[in-house]
């Protein structure tokens, strides 16, 4: 799989790119201008400059209050440059109601996953405090430095290798209000060196006082975090587990059967995965009550041939 679309909704809103004439329609049909995510890109070829420009129109013809939903696409070239981060901060005061961010949104076609730039995030999230949704495609350079934030409450980086640097500043930092966290751990190819020590803490939950799903998805060490998974005191207080687009096998299917009840999940979604039949029908057996998502089944002899959904 690769990602070759554009989202259409982020943060509950329809995601609507910043383009002439788009305000003027919105208003005309009695639409808020805060009621859509405004998506904002340049080309490949622009400067940091020209993104800063765009950047600035958008506050000026919709007004920085009316953003409550910022989905950030191509800022020239990412595979040469990280987000300018730096130029969003700097106008903070015109975004007083700013609570989703999408850094990154980008199809296969504008820069593979594994090629977009990133640096460190910490003072965007201490920038924006009532920043409520962070999302962020790509992890190369990506770094945190240990945060407190007390409102957010969706973090989700997505990549095709995801640096154990980033899991580990994830589990030093203290997110009271975060529910939802997805982690694409990718493959050590593109720098996906996390270990299960690195999500210990994460799996212990002390940190994540709120978390109702965990999604540790596009994983080569899937069976390992389907281990890790099966004693976590996370798991308990966990509406939602998903461990889709990896390589789960037998092994990891088999330790979630052993370990602790599941029953309690509303949803276990292990799409795109590697279990046999026999194992399939009984975790779909033992787990009445759970909507298990068993689609996408991939088939690999060989467990040296067998691939997470996105890489590259």
């Amino acid at each position: 799989m690769t990602i070759s679309q554009h989202i259409t909704s982020f943060a509950g809103l329809p995601v609507t790119e910043f383009q002439p004439g788009v305000v003027d329609r919105l208003d005309a049909a009695g639409t808020p201008r805060g009621a859509v995510a405004w998506r904002i890109e340049t080309d490949y070829e622009d400067s940091v400059e020209v993104f800063t420009s765009t950047l600035d129109r958008l506050l000026d013809v919709v007004g920085g209050e009316h953003v409550h939903a910022l989905v950030i696409g191509q800022w020239g070239s990412a595979y040469d440059t990280a987000p300018p981060l730096d130029r969003l901060i700097a106008v903070r005061d015109r975004l007083p109601n700013l609570k989703a961010l999408f850094v990154g949104e980008m199809t296969y076609e504008e820069c593979e996953i594994s090629w977009i730039n990133h640096g460190e995030i910490a003072p965007l999230l201490g920038a924006f405090p009532s920043l409520e949704v962070l999302w962020i495609r790509g992890a190369d350079g990506l770094r945190l430095a240990p945060v407190r934030h007390r409102r957010l409450k969706e973090l989700g980086i997505e990549s095709g290798g995801l640096p154990a640097e980033v899991v580990r500043g994830i589990a030093d930092s203290s997110f009271p209000a975060l529910t939802n966290l997805e982690l694409w751990l990718g493959v050590r190819e593109y720098g996906g060196d996390v270990g299960i020590d690195d999500l210990t803490p994460i799996l212990g939950g002390a940190e994540l006082p709120a978390l109702r799903r965990l999604a540790l998805r596009n994983a080569e060490i899937a069976d390992l975090v389907a281990e890790a998974l099966s004693a976590a005191p996370v798991v308990a207080r966990l509406e939602e587990l998903d461990l889709s687009l990896g390589i789960l096998s037998d092994r990891g299917a088999e330790a979630l059967l052993l370990g602790q009840p599941l029953t309690h999940l509303r949803r276990l979604d292990l799409s795109h995965h590697f279990i046999s039949a026999d194992l399939g029908e009984r975790l779909a057996a033992e787990l009445p009550g759970v909507d298990v998502d068993l689609s996408d089944e991939q088939e690999a002899d060989d467990p040296t041939d067998r691939y997470v959904s996105v890489a590259e």
